[in-house]
């Protein structure tokens, strides 16, 4: 059910905070007793340091879902995403943690975001032990993802484009890019609909109707706020692709990575200066350069993991563990490039967010 866009209310801050941790309720979780996963003593940042050998994070219940996704048998490209997006989910909840102890969330807003942020994670990776909702995950062209887009429309745009004889190889494989960046937007807006519409339940469940009348939540209409910011850059976003998948790349484009399409896009309709513009376009160059290094990694992980298990399937101890070790360097340096380009991209965002926002 789509939620109701008039509705407003403001919970109490104890039933607010059980509103926006109950999606949590659904991943496996052990008591949280002493010493457990889920304790002070493992999750707060002062404990950082006292991470135990071997462990990939600092805060224990990001441990526990990269164990459940390991087990899972993601693809390595997959892995590294997901390490990545674990990494900062992990420092911005342990700086939200340093804030809360100086009193500066007490409308819960920061909280609120980092739950939601963690949802959309565990539903991108097939976490949220629901069947349907991983996303395609191979960001190289081959003939076991072209068929993987799971919608008609973008499976006829696709169809129509590789078939036309206008795009090369290599400009094939960036337009397969855009169809995979577009899927995973309309994918994290049907994650912020459903949250939404359940904490809007939540709401009519405990409040009653006089309250609903009279109480506005800042919250829920930042939510709705996004929601529709959300639909209008999936709309523009198909645009886009009909476009180029009938007419094919100009030969001059400002930037050819999807991600930095969108935020320049954003950023000529946000409230910069001129000066404070060109800044940003030369940054987000600078961006799309980090971006082609990642993919180029990514492409050579995915090389690396098939040349070692064919060399493990001859059963050669020398060139098996030649190749492991390749691969596994491999695998830190994607892991690590990861990591930065959504910390930038992060940052980037953020900027372009607080420009609208000064606009609106």
């Amino acid at each position: 059910m789509a939620p109701h866009r008039d509705r407003v209310s403001t919970l109490p801050r104890l039933q607010l905070l059980v509103l926006l941790l109950l999606p949590l309720l659904l991943v496996p979780q052990p008591i949280a007793g002493h010493g457990g996963k889920y304790s002070r003593e493992k999750n707060e940042p002062e404990m950082a340091a006292k991470r135990e050998s071997g462990e990939e994070f600092r805060m224990e219940k990001l441990n526990q879902l990269w164990e459940k996704a390991k087990r899972l048998h993601l693809s390595p490209v997959r892995l590294a995403e997901l390490h990545s997006d674990l990494k900062i989910q992990e420092r911005d909840e342990l700086n939200w943690k340093k804030l809360k102890v100086e009193g500066l969330d007490e409308d819960g807003e920061k909280e609120a975001k980092l739950v939601h942020n963690l949802n959309v994670i565990l539903a991108r990776y097939g976490l949220d032990g629901r069947k349907d909702t991983q996303t395609v995950h191979s960001n190289a062209l081959n003939e076991d993802t072209q068929d993987e887009l799971g919608d008609p429309r973008l499976e006829k745009l696709w169809h129509k484009a590789k078939t036309s004889g206008k795009f090369s190889s290599e400009e094939l494989d960036k337009l397969w890019r855009e169809f995979l960046h577009y899927k995973e937007k309309i994918h994290e807006y049907n994650v912020l609909l459903d949250s939404l519409s359940r904490a809007e339940e939540g709401y009519e469940n405990l409040l009653s109707p006089s309250d609903m009348t009279h109480i506005k939540s800042d919250t829920l209409a930042s939510k709705h706020s996004e929601l529709k910011d959300r639909l209008r850059s999936i709309n523009q976003g198909l645009d886009r692709l009909r476009k180029v998948s009938h007419q094919g790349y100009g030969p001059a484009t400002e930037f050819e990575e999807p991600r930095v399409i969108d935020l320049w896009d954003l950023a000529q309709s946000a409230n910069f200066t001129e000066k404070e513009l060109e800044s940003f376009r030369e940054e987000l160059k600078h961006f799309e350069a980090k971006i082609e290094k990642h993919n180029h990694y990514q492409k050579q992980l995915e090389i690396s993991h098939q040349k070692l298990k064919h060399v493990e399937s001859i059963g050669d101890p020398e060139h098996i563990s030649r190749n492991k070790e390749k691969y596994v360097l491999l695998e830190e340096k994607t892991k690590e490039l990861g990591y930065k380009v959504k910390k930038h991209l992060q940052d980037l965002s953020s900027r372009v967010s607080r420009a609208r926002h000064n606009e609106l």
